[in-house]
């Protein structure tokens, strides 16, 4: 089922994403509600409802007029208001590449737990306009990555039970600004400043029971469900990064797990993957440099288009947009 929110006279709309149509849940069954928050505090009773509304929609059983076509709908996020929002570092891929090209070892305790960080929920979008300052364009960089959500409350975790915790996945862009990023973690705090601006979700949810195909197994010695799905980004039309959701060497479920110890995951929770092995050009320029002393890096521009695909979960767009203001806080640095 391909769960979305779109605006509707204003208003965030809950509705279901069939064949190129749109159709608003509560349209479908009075028990079903208009918003993606309604529907994850009652996941478990109201997610069959929705199931069997979406196959009376399939069977023909509920007229296709009942929808509207999906194209020119104003989309949000998929759950436009999360209760937080956390990324892992979950393909070994992205990270022994991104240390090799600072001449730097592969950590060992990368293959020991899956770490994550938080980042700004209220800073959560869909596709579309990416405001961003002055400083977000120094060495803006997008992040290929795919994301969960988490469906009902559940705290201590385990790595075998937390698939069931798994709404579904969408497609994720961790946008970041570089120049902020690397400045804040010569501190040794980790990303904020250069993350907060805007993280992408999107066009919709899919729930697990429609990618069952695609599961394969884990990465020997891991727990939990991987899929195997292709993944690309494109930037005004290029193609620039391709990988795979199957090579995740830590899991959702095991990232779950750790998230969850001694603490309480909600409904409404986004949980990332981390980037994938070639999935941004903090990764990209860096083995170009290493190739080659005179690449010429690349990073985003007022005007990009960066086009996100994951096979079976859709394609997310957004369009790099500079805000209307010169100031700047790389700027403010004192004692120099």
């Amino acid at each position: 089922m391909k769960l979305l929110t779109y605006l509707r006279d204003g208003n965030e709309q809950l509705a279901c994403h069939i064949n190129g149509y749109v159709y608003d849940l509560e349209d479908l069954h009075p028990d079903l509600p208009n918003s993606m928050g309604m529907m994850l505090n009652y996941w478990e009773d109201l997610f069959p409802v929705a199931r069997e509304a979406e196959r009376a929609v399939k069977n023909g059983r509920i007229a296709k007029g009942r929808g509207a076509p999906a194209e020119g709908l104003k989309l949000m996020a998929p759950v436009p208001f999360p209760t937080s929002c956390r990324d892992g570092y979950a393909f070994r891929q992205h990270v022994a590449t991104a240390r090799r090209n600072r001449k730097v070892d592969m950590i060992s305790e990368f293959d020991q737990y899956p770490v994550f960080y938080f980042t700004n929920h209220h800073g959560v979008r869909g596709g579309g306009d990416v405001k961003c300052m002055p400083d977000h364009f120094e060495k803006l960089d997008f992040e290929l990555e795919c994301a969960i959500l988490i469906c009902k409350h559940g705290r201590n975790i385990t790595s075998d039970e937390a698939d069931s915790y798994i709404g579904g996945l969408m497609i994720m862009n961790d946008l970041s600004a570089r120049t902020l990023q690397m400045e804040e973690m010569l501190l040794n705090l980790g990303p904020a400043k250069g993350k907060d601006f805007c993280t992408a979700i999107g066009p919709w949810l899919v729930t697990l029971d429609e990618l069952e195909q695609f599961e394969i197994a884990p990465k020997e010695g891991h727990t939990g469900k991987s899929w195997n799905l292709k993944m690309t980004c494109s930037v005004n039309g290029k193609q620039v990064s391709e990988g795979n959701l199957g090579d995740m060497d830590w899991t959702f479920a095991e990232i779950i797990e750790r998230c969850a110890y001694g603490v309480d995951l909600y409904p409404g929770d986004v949980i990332g993957s981390g980037t994938v092995g070639t999935g941004c050009f903090l990764e990209l320029n860096g083995t170009g440099k290493l190739n080659d002393p005179d690449y010429k890096e690349q990073w985003l521009q007022e005007g990009d288009v960066v086009e996100m695909e994951i096979e079976g979960l859709g394609k997310l767009s957004n369009t790099m947009v500079g805000e209307e203001s010169d100031f700047s806080i790389l700027k403010l640095k004192k004692n120099l």
